[in-house]
C-alpha cells in the first residue's frame, strides 16, 4: 500500500506553503526530513518564489520533533536528514528567502528547534514550546547551541535541561515568536506576513538575512568592515540591481515599485 506524502505543498503566487502531515504528532523521521530538504532546495531555486510558509496539520502539534518510533526501530540520531539538516532548512546552504514558521500547537524537541532556526514565527495561542531531550537521554542538538544565543542563559538552560515549557504569550515576550494569534487565524496571520515580504525588494530582503547569517557572531565594526568588504555577493549585486534604482525611481513617480530581482 502506497504511505500518503508526509508533506504537502502549495504554491500561492509567490508564497510557498509546506505543511508537515504525520499524524498523530507530525513527528518527523530521516526520510521526512529528507523530503522536507527538497522541498526547501526547490523553494531556494525557484526565482519565482519568495516567501516559504511552514505549519503542521491539524491544531494539537506543529511537530513533536524526532520520530522516537523510528529511533525505537534503529534509526540513529545523527541520522541523514538532507541538506538542510533537520526539518530541511535550518541548515541549508545559500538560503536567503525568509522561512516564516506558523506554529499550530505543541513544538516540541526538533519542531521548537525549528522554530529557532526560522526568520519569522507566528503561533497559535495554544502553542507550547519545549525540548524534553535530556529525559530520553540526548541533548537538544542544534538547540543547545542557538537557544542560549536568543535568550538569557539561566532560562535557556532551564529549558534546556529541566525541559521548562514556554506558552506562546511568553514565547513572544522573550522574542521568540513575532506573533500570536487565535489558532483558527494562524495562516491568514501567516499569509499575511509573507505578502509584506513579497511586496518589497527580493534582493535587499536576501542581503539582509546573508548579512544577519555572515555577522551574528561578530562586533558592529568587524560587521560593518565585512559589509564594506566587497565579498559579500548579494549585498554587492544588491547596490547595483535595477531595484535599487527602481525605489527612489517609483518614489518620485509616486507609483507602487515594479521589483524584478534583478
Amino acid at each position: 500500500m502506497t504511505q500518503p506524502d508526509p508533506v504537502l505543498t502549495r504554491r500561492n503566487g509567490a508564497i510557498l506553503e509546506i505543511t508537515i502531515d504525520r499524524p498523530k504528532a507530525n513527528a518527523i523521521d530521516a526520510p521526512t526530513s529528507q523530503r522536507l530538504s527538497s522541498e526547501f532546495e526547490k523553494f531556494r531555486d525557484d526565482p519565482e518564489l519568495r516567501v516559504a510558509i511552514l505549519t503542521g496539520a491539524g491544531d494539537r502539534f506543529f511537530s513533536a520533533g524526532w520520530d522516537l518510533n523510528a529511533a525505537a526501530a534503529g534509526e540513529e540520531f545523527e541520522s541523514d536528514y538532507g541538506a538542510g539538516g533537520f526539518g530541511g532548512f535550518g541548515e541549508l546552504p545559500r538560503l536567503t528567502k525568509p522561512v516564516i514558521l506558523a506554529i499550530n500547537g505543541m513544538a516540541v524537541g526538533g519542531g521548537f528547534e525549528m522554530t529557532m532556526a526560522a526568520d519569522l514565527v507566528v503561533a497559535a495561542d495554544h502553542a507550547v514550546f519545549f525540548l524534553p531531550e535530556t529525559g530520553i537521554g540526548i541533548i537538544p542538538d542544534v538547540g543547545s547551541i542557538r537557544l542560549p544565543k536568543m535568550l538569557p542563559r539561566q532560562l535557556a538552560t532551564e529549558i534546556l535541561i529541566a525541559g521548562r515549557r514556554l506558552g506562546a504569550a511568553e514565547a513572544e515576550r522573550w522574542g521568540l515568536v513575532n506573533r500570536v494569534v487565535p489558532g483558527p487565524e494562524l495562516m491568514s496571520a501567516a499569509r499575511e506576513l509573507a505578502q509584506s515580504v513579497v511586496d518589497v525588494a527580493p534582493l535587499a530582503v536576501s542581503a539582509i538575512l546573508d548579512l544577519v547569517e555572515r555577522t551574528e557572531h561578530l562586533s558592529i565594526e568587524q560587521g560593518l568592515t565585512l559589509m564594506r568588504s566587497g565579498d559579500v555577493d548579494i549585498y554587492e549585486a544588491m547596490l547595483v540591481s535595477n531595484d535599487a534604482a527602481e525605489g527612489p525611481r517609483s518614489f518620485v513617480e509616486k507609483r507602487p515599485p515594479r521589483w524584478t530581482g534583478r
